[in-house]
């Protein structure tokens, strides 16, 4: 019987698991667009943050985070003077092991031979390079030397070539030409790809014979040459780390171990090879070590190039950079850096982007991110749910007027039909009143023409006549007559023309209100096209100039860094709109935190002018009588309480005969909506 084994899935997301809801992901990008901040501003703080509702889901942030505690992790690894600090210690034990040997015997050979071993350089480079021919009168110091200049050619070789020290740890003269015939083959594959005459079958052929000296496995000659360049870079650094002595000394050794080698040629053309190809990768550039345990040089260059990689990927998360998109982050770098679940992580926060543009709530127009109307929607409806989530209960959003009318709701009574009427036709009251009216005026004979109305015949069809005879009965007919018809009474409601003026001006800015502006224009906009659209709102914004504002471009809405309030050019804007709406209600509301201070002068042009000047205030104050003579009561919410607005509002309420209220910015809203809805219920 089979047995089966049940646990967590551990090989990327889970395949069951219902896919993330992008909408979840607009609200809360919304919410920093609502708050002011520009659509590209609120997605990059979006991946930054996370996706919303995911479990163990991570942002950017929280990734960039692990490579920073990575990279700390790296640093804190060992000492970069790892190979100088063995060699030397190699070195001093062979020198001490001659000696040892030497000083028993009194020949003046023995003497000589210590005179040459006291004037060794200080130098170890060069100090090995002059005992490359001494003739070692100590077997143990010979081997010990030996074992110094083997550790130093399999170090030089790792260094370049990952994971060759094991390879030439047996010391085996076969597996060292072996490497001397790779790097010959290297040299001359990557000459002829130079010269444009390199296949991918001469990579195949290449790696048939020398791929168990590449383990991550190269696909293709130019993944090669970036494996090996970027370890060639991280050597270069390894030794612009060190102190000039120490960069001299094992610069020596390693050219001292490539001539013992045989390699000195192969390694100075590879090295400039790859420099060539890849000059980006930072060579020479300084790295710090903190740690205590020294480290090979090997050992040492791979944690360098690892630094390196997570240098480079946290400048990808970072996204800080103008043009960032995720695309730019290295999937490859990640895994080795972060492990499988990160790679998950960040196609997570991929398919958000994706998603959001693909799903039609995001787009790019010349390179700039942009909320399509879609989103904005979605977005009015989060800040009208904002909004209703701070008034108070009660029938906030009905403004019904209680007569007949042809929009509302059924009353359940009717009335005779009149000329132009729409309401729908109540069929039985009409029916009933043509019987009624045909009975008053006895019955109908033959085929009347017109409209006629036949009552039920019995099951049979048949009406009996006398005792014996039987014959069909013929239906009655009832005419209908054009004072017989009567149609449904409604409940009317009245169409408003809505004007909201929102200041655009620096000043909202400096005191921390354009934000409740932007949500509040987005609040009341949404309210009046989804739940009234009989009604007709336009959005004026103003500074130094007035204009009108469409839905797609109020939530991307920046303010205008100019000089000037034109209350005058906004309220000259909204009257036009109140006088292609005549037959509608009027309702103006203007949001700002100053008084005017321009106006439109005859030729068009704004003028600035502070304190305000008399012109200013006298254009303002006519446009605000021709809104009373319009029938149109102005509400004015005032966001500070500067003593010059205060005086301009009270004398605009006493010519109007509007309200004047002064909320805190973050209850703009609800005295927006609620008024609005107030002047609609109460004004029929």
């Amino acid at each position: 019987m089979s047995r089966y084994r049940y646990g967590a899935y551990e090989d990327g997301p889970d395949p069951l698991a219902p896919p993330y809801d992008v909408r979840d992901a607009l609200d809360a990008m919304g919410d920093s667009v609502l708050d002011g901040t520009r659509p590209d501003e609120a997605l990059r703080d979006l991946l930054r943050r996370g996706l919303p509702n995911a479990q163990g889901r991570r942002g950017l942030d929280d990734l960039l985070r692990e490579v920073r505690e990575r990279r700390r992790a790296l640093r804190e690894r060992g000492r970069l003077d790892g190979t100088l600090e063995e060699a030397r210690a190699l070195l001093d034990t062979a020198i001490g092991q001659e000696r040892a040997e030497l000083f028993p015997d009194p020949s003046d050979d023995a003497r000589l031979r210590e005179a040459e071993l006291d004037a060794l350089p200080s130098d170890t480079a060069q100090a090995i390079r002059r005992l490359s021919d001494y003739q070692w009168r100590s077997e143990a110091a010979r081997q010990t030397f030996e074992q110094l200049k083997d550790l130093l050619r399999r170090e030089v070789l790792d260094s370049q070539f990952q994971g060759m020290k094991q390879a030439l740890q047996n010391q085996d003269p076969a597996a060292m030409q072996r490497v001397k015939d790779m790097m010959a083959s290297l040299n001359e594959m990557l000459e002829k790809d130079a010269r444009g005459e390199h296949t991918q079958a001469d990579f195949d052929r290449f790696m048939d014979e020398y791929g168990d000296m590449f383990p991550d496995r190269p696909e293709n000659l130019e993944e090669l040459v970036d494996q090996l360049a970027r370890r060639a870079a991280a050597m270069d650094r390894l030794l612009a780390s060190l102190s000039p002595e120490q960069r001299a000394e094992l610069a020596g050794l390693m050219e001292q171990a490539m001539q013992d080698a045989g390699l000195e040629m192969e390694m100075t053309r590879l090295g400039d090879a790859l420099r060539a190809r890849r000059p980006d990768l930072g060579w020479g550039q300084p790295e710090q070590m903190d740690g205590d345990n020294p480290l090979g040089m090997g050992d040492a260059t791979t944690a360098l190039a690892e630094l390196a990689d997570l240098s480079e990927l946290e400048a990808a998360l970072g996204q800080d950079y103008p043009g960032a998109r995720l695309d730019d982050v290295d999937e490859d770098a990640v895994r080795r850096a972060l492990g499988r679940q990160a790679v998950d992580d960040l196609d997570a926060l991929r398919r958000l982007e994706k998603e959001l543009e693909k799903q039609g709530y995001l787009r790019r127009n010349r390179g700039k991110l942009e909320l399509t109307p879609k989103a904005v929607r979605r977005l009015g409806e989060t800040a009208l749910r904002r909004v209703f989530s701070q008034l108070t209960t009660g029938r906030q959003g009905d403004h019904d007027q209680r007569d007949a009318g042809q929009a509302g709701e059924l009353t359940g009574s009717s009335r005779e039909w009149r000329f132009g009427d729409e309401q729908p036709l109540d069929v039985v009251r009409t029916v009933s009143n043509a019987i009624r009216r045909s009975a008053m005026e006895g019955p109908v004979l033959g085929d009347a023409a017109g409209l006629v109305a036949a009552p039920p015949a019995s099951p049979e069809g048949l009406t009996a006549v006398g005792a014996d005879a039987v014959e069909p009965r013929r239906p009655a007919r009832v005419r209908l007559g054009v004072d017989d018809f009567e149609v449904h009474e409604t409940e009317r409601r009245t169409g408003a023309a809505v004007c909201l003026l929102v200041d655009l001006s620096y000043s909202m800015v400096l005191r921390g209100t354009w934000a409740a502006a932007k949500q509040t224009t987005l609040a009341l906009h949404t309210l009046v096209t989804s739940k009234f659209p009989q009604d007709a709102i336009q959005i004026i914004g103003f500074s130094n100039y007035a204009r009108t504002l469409h839905p797609e471009e109020m939530a991307g809405l920046d303010w205008d860094m100019v000089q000037g309030t034109n209350l005058h050019h906004a309220l000259m804007i909204a009257g036009r709109h109140l006088d292609r709406h005549p037959d509608f209600e009027p309702i103006v509301l203007v949001v700002t935190d100053g008084e005017p201070t321009a106006h439109l002068r005859p030729d068009g042009r704004s003028l600035f002018d502070y304190p305000p000047s008399t012109d200013t205030l006298v254009l303002t104050l006519a446009e605000v009588d021709k809104m009373t003579r319009r029938g149109a009561t102005m509400n004015f919410f005032m966001l500070a309480d500067d003593r010059r607005l205060v005086s301009f509002v009270e004398e605009v309420a006493r010519r109007n005969g509007g309200r004047v209220f002064a909320p805190d910015a973050d209850r703009l809203g609800e005295y927006v909506v609620s008024d609005y809805l107030r002047v609609r219920r109460g004004r029929r």
